[in-house]
């Protein structure tokens, strides 16, 4: 590949359910990092092998964000969360590349702004916002239908992993 059609490629990742919270079986519950208390929060730990798997992913990119959609409130518990569990440190994102709006389909907003272009997400309508612009995308976790053909299901971290390195690869 020329250096003039060479592109960058830029990793985005969800938070809820996706780094933290992941489900083990499809649905759409509450957990206690939404609605307990900041101690139960903090407590609250990785989802199974995230951590792991984007310390050895995220060099593969030339830049990783965590882009999240929350209110104010769990924003910043979030932003708590990464540093009680030392996120960036642990990973490789930088504590400098969090990006959050209020509304799922605005993560669009952010992956353009960015040049994102793969992203881990746990919501299909996240995926239909970012499909034609993002061009690869990850459905991260239990599903309940199966996925369309243009997004690639991932329901573990592992997963994540073996399919970012096959989408490199080819």
């Amino acid at each position: 590949m020329s250096p003039e059609t060479f592109v960058a490629q830029r990793l985005g990742v969800d938070f809820g359910r996706v780094i933290q919270g992941a489900a083990i079986a499809p649905g759409e519950a509450d957990t206690v990092f939404l609605s307990g208390g900041a101690e139960q929060a903090m407590a609250t730990p990785p989802s199974a092998d995230a951590f792991e798997v984007l310390a050895r992913i995220v060099p593969l990119f030339e830049g990783a964000w965590v882009i999240s959609k929350c209110g104010p409130r769990i924003e910043e518990r979030t932003r708590q969360w990464l540093d009680h569990h030392d996120f960036h440190g642990r990973t490789g994102i930088p504590r400098e590349h969090l990006r959050f709006c209020r509304a799922r389909a605005d993560k669009a907003i952010h992956c353009a702004e960015l040049g994102i272009t793969h992203m881990i997400d746990d919501r299909i309508d996240v995926h239909i916002a970012l499909r034609g612009s993002v061009p690869h995308l990850f459905w991260f976790g239990a599903q309940t239908a199966p996925p369309p053909d243009w997004v690639c299901a991932t329901r573990t971290w592992l997963d994540v992993e073996a399919a970012v390195i096959e989408r490199r690869a080819g």
